[in-house]
């Protein structure tokens, strides 16, 4: 029969080794959870690395083009220069830089002169036009000079050369100057500003505001100057028309001022689609 010593020292061996098994089996438990969170870890870590790879943490703080400012404009001095009025002055945001838009000019001299603006060459110079025309700018004004190099000048609110809105813009579709080589061409080579070209005229050039210029006559200067916005699409019998009104001597002494007065009644500007894929194709 065992002593009490010895079911004592049987008891403890055995609680030892219950013990002993628990926390064996806590062990592994706590190695497999650790296991597991490490794959879990490296899954994460993997996953993370190819769409790191893949841009997908780029930073989307990259302006769109409708938050861009698209143009600039100059202010213009009105206390140095009072032949300025101030109508305020366009936006620079939510601009369109394609398609077209017609310009309508209405004159006391026949039809009204259509020009189709060419947005996607020269989108400020269309926005300066088409803000001034909602402002009414140009109703009730003078075509103040028929230059001697073929175009009708107009859109000076006080017919002097010197009057245009209180900014300027700048000059963004100016042609280039002419190569001076002689032409291999039979035709000749393509005159600067064709005959029915609308184009900006500032003074100094590229502090354009106001002014346009609307050619009867094609011309190649040798330094291209003034920025074309668009070209006469309807009308062209109108502005021929007032092409062959005689000048006299203005304040400056050339002859350059109409001897008949030529009004702008209306000048619109209206947007029109730009033609899309299947009608170009």
């Amino acid at each position: 029969m065992a002593s009490s010593k010895d079911r004592q020292r049987k008891l403890a061996r055995a609680k030892l080794d219950r013990q002993m098994a628990r926390r064996a089996v806590k062990e592994r438990r706590r190695r497999r959870m650790y296991a597991g969170l490490g794959a879990g870890v490296a899954v994460l870590l993997i996953v993370a690395g190819i769409a790191w790879i893949g841009g997908a943490f780029d930073s989307d703080d990259t302006p769109s083009a409708a938050d861009q400012d698209i143009c600039a404009w100059t202010p213009q001095n009105a206390t140095t220069n009072t032949n300025l009025k101030d109508v305020g002055t366009p936006p620079t945001k939510d601009i369109p830089v394609d398609g077209t838009e017609t310009m309508t000019v209405t004159t006391d001299q026949g039809e009204p002169i259509e020009v189709t603006l060419d947005v996607a060459s020269a989108p400020c110079g269309a926005e300066d036009l088409r803000y001034l025309a909602s402002k009414n700018f140009y109703d009730n004004t003078t075509c103040h000079e028929i230059t001697t190099y073929g175009a009708i000048r107009c859109g000076d609110p006080t017919g002097t050369g010197l009057g245009g809105p209180t900014y300027s813009v700048y000059s963004e579709n100016t042609p280039a100057a002419p190569d001076p080589s002689p032409s291999s061409g039979a035709a000749g080579p393509t005159p600067l500003y064709p005959k029915g070209t609308v184009a900006l005229i500032g003074n100094p050039p590229g502090t354009n505001g106001s002014q346009f210029l609307i050619f009867f006559k094609d011309y190649s200067p040798a330094t291209p100057e003034f920025s074309t916005v668009g070209s006469v699409s309807g009308g062209m019998t109108t502005v021929e028309k007032i092409g062959k009104i005689p000048t006299v001597a203005d304040d400056a002494g050339d002859k350059v001022k109409p001897k008949t007065k030529i009004t702008i009644t209306s000048l619109t500007v209206g947007q029109t689609a730009a033609p899309s894929a299947s009608a170009q194709s």
